[in-house]
Protein backbone atom coordinates (compact mmCIF):
# COMPACT_ATOMS: atom_id res chain seq x y z
CA UNK A 1 0.00 0.00 0.00
CA UNK A 2 1.46 3.38 -0.71
CA UNK A 3 1.54 5.86 2.31
CA UNK A 4 4.43 8.61 1.34
CA UNK A 5 2.44 10.60 -1.17
CA UNK A 6 4.74 13.98 -2.18
CA UNK A 7 2.54 16.93 -3.70
CA UNK A 8 4.74 19.18 -6.35
CA UNK A 9 3.87 22.22 -7.85
CA UNK A 10 6.50 25.20 -8.47
CA UNK A 11 6.25 27.74 -5.56
CA UNK A 12 4.41 25.46 -2.83
CA UNK A 13 2.21 27.78 -1.84
CA UNK A 14 -0.98 27.39 -3.99
CA UNK A 15 -1.80 24.41 -5.99
CA UNK A 16 0.12 21.48 -4.11
CA UNK A 17 -0.50 22.36 0.04
CA UNK A 18 -4.17 22.42 -1.36
CA UNK A 19 -4.18 18.78 -2.84
CA UNK A 20 -1.83 18.01 0.41
CA UNK A 21 -4.32 18.87 2.61
CA UNK A 22 -7.10 17.06 0.81
CA UNK A 23 -5.62 14.20 0.41
CA UNK A 24 -4.53 14.10 4.13
CA UNK A 25 -7.73 14.82 4.99
CA UNK A 26 -9.09 12.46 2.29
CA UNK A 27 -7.08 9.12 4.37
CA UNK A 28 -7.50 9.76 8.03
CA UNK A 29 -11.42 9.90 6.97
CA UNK A 30 -11.05 6.64 5.70
CA UNK A 31 -8.69 5.55 8.34
CA UNK A 32 -6.12 5.18 5.89
CA UNK A 33 -2.58 4.90 7.27
CA UNK A 34 -0.33 7.79 5.19
CA UNK A 35 2.02 10.85 5.16
CA UNK A 36 1.52 13.13 2.60
CA UNK A 37 3.68 16.07 2.20
CA UNK A 38 4.27 18.66 -0.43
CA UNK A 39 7.53 21.02 -2.11
CA UNK A 40 7.84 22.88 -4.56
CA UNK A 41 10.85 23.16 -7.92
CA UNK A 42 11.16 26.66 -7.38
CA UNK A 43 9.53 26.74 -3.91
CA UNK A 44 9.37 30.33 -2.09
CA UNK A 45 10.81 28.46 0.54
CA UNK A 46 9.61 29.78 4.21
CA UNK A 47 6.64 31.60 2.91
CA UNK A 48 3.11 30.19 4.07
CA UNK A 49 0.30 29.17 1.61
CA UNK A 50 -1.49 31.85 -0.49
CA UNK A 51 -4.20 33.56 0.95
CA UNK A 52 -6.79 32.49 -1.17
CA UNK A 53 -5.81 29.03 -0.77
CA UNK A 54 -6.11 29.29 3.03
CA UNK A 55 -9.38 30.72 2.70
CA UNK A 56 -10.53 28.24 -0.09
CA UNK A 57 -9.09 25.24 2.56
CA UNK A 58 -11.00 26.69 5.17
CA UNK A 59 -14.05 26.86 3.46
CA UNK A 60 -13.52 23.06 3.67
CA UNK A 61 -12.83 23.06 7.31
CA UNK A 62 -9.35 22.48 6.60
CA UNK A 63 -6.44 24.45 8.03
CA UNK A 64 -3.28 25.89 5.45
CA UNK A 65 -2.71 28.55 8.45
CA UNK A 66 0.64 26.94 9.17
CA UNK A 67 1.99 25.79 5.82
CA UNK A 68 5.40 26.61 4.90
CA UNK A 69 7.20 26.32 1.58
CA UNK A 70 10.31 24.49 1.01
CA UNK A 71 12.18 23.02 -2.17
CA UNK A 72 12.20 19.36 -3.63
CA UNK A 73 15.42 17.62 -3.00
CA UNK A 74 16.46 14.40 -4.42
CA UNK A 75 16.44 12.52 -0.73
CA UNK A 76 12.45 14.11 -0.73
CA UNK A 77 11.77 12.50 -3.88
CA UNK A 78 13.59 9.67 -3.22
CA UNK A 79 11.38 8.91 -0.05
CA UNK A 80 8.27 9.29 -1.46
CA UNK A 81 6.53 6.38 -2.90
CA UNK A 82 4.17 8.32 -5.03
CA UNK A 83 4.75 11.83 -6.62
CA UNK A 84 1.53 13.99 -7.97
CA UNK A 85 2.68 16.60 -10.50
CA UNK A 86 0.37 19.83 -11.14
CA UNK A 87 1.99 19.73 -14.55
CA UNK A 88 3.90 17.55 -17.32
CA UNK A 89 7.00 19.68 -16.92
CA UNK A 90 7.59 19.03 -13.62
CA UNK A 91 7.52 15.52 -13.81
CA UNK A 92 10.01 15.83 -16.43
CA UNK A 93 12.38 18.01 -14.40
CA UNK A 94 12.18 15.92 -11.21
CA UNK A 95 12.91 12.60 -13.14
CA UNK A 96 16.33 14.73 -14.42
CA UNK A 97 16.57 15.14 -10.93
CA UNK A 98 16.17 11.55 -10.12
CA UNK A 99 15.92 9.57 -13.25
CA UNK A 100 15.72 6.50 -10.87
CA UNK A 101 12.27 7.80 -9.56
CA UNK A 102 10.78 7.25 -13.32
CA UNK A 103 7.86 5.19 -12.30
CA UNK A 104 6.42 6.96 -9.24
CA UNK A 105 5.87 10.22 -10.75
CA UNK A 106 2.79 11.14 -12.50
CA UNK A 107 0.10 14.28 -13.07
CA UNK A 108 -2.57 14.71 -10.80
CA UNK A 109 -4.52 14.52 -13.88
CA UNK A 110 -3.33 11.44 -15.28
CA UNK A 111 -6.42 9.56 -15.29
CA UNK A 112 -8.54 12.51 -16.87
CA UNK A 113 -5.96 13.69 -19.09
CA UNK A 114 -5.26 17.18 -17.81
CA UNK A 115 -2.67 19.82 -15.85
CA UNK A 116 -3.53 21.75 -12.85
CA UNK A 117 -2.82 25.23 -14.58
CA UNK A 118 -0.90 27.59 -11.75
CA UNK A 119 -3.37 30.39 -10.20
CA UNK A 120 -0.55 32.10 -8.57
CA UNK A 121 -1.30 35.72 -8.48
CA UNK A 122 -4.60 35.50 -10.04
CA UNK A 123 -8.30 36.16 -9.40
CA UNK A 124 -9.95 33.60 -7.05
CA UNK A 125 -12.06 32.40 -9.65
CA UNK A 126 -8.03 31.18 -10.85
CA UNK A 127 -7.29 29.25 -7.15
CA UNK A 128 -11.35 27.77 -7.55
CA UNK A 129 -10.55 26.04 -11.01
CA UNK A 130 -7.40 24.84 -9.81
CA UNK A 131 -8.64 23.50 -6.82
CA UNK A 132 -11.59 21.83 -9.15
CA UNK A 133 -9.20 20.24 -11.00
CA UNK A 134 -6.99 19.19 -7.97
CA UNK A 135 -9.98 17.52 -6.58
CA UNK A 136 -10.79 15.64 -9.57
CA UNK A 137 -7.73 14.78 -9.71
CA UNK A 138 -6.86 13.21 -6.12
CA UNK A 139 -10.72 11.51 -6.39
CA UNK A 140 -9.32 9.17 -9.50
CA UNK A 141 -6.17 8.41 -7.51
CA UNK A 142 -8.17 7.40 -4.38
CA UNK A 143 -10.55 5.55 -6.51
CA UNK A 144 -7.18 3.79 -8.43
CA UNK A 145 -5.24 3.27 -4.94
CA UNK A 146 -7.09 3.27 -1.82
CA UNK A 147 -10.84 2.33 -3.50
CA UNK A 148 -12.10 5.21 -2.07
Amino acid sequence: MISRIMMVCTGNICRSPMAEVLLAATLTKHDIEGNVMSAGLAALDGHGADPIACELMAERGLDLSGHRAHQITVPLINEAELILVMEAGQQQAIEKMSPSVRGKVFGIGKWGGFDVPDPYRQSRAAFEQALTLIEQGLTQWQQKIWKV
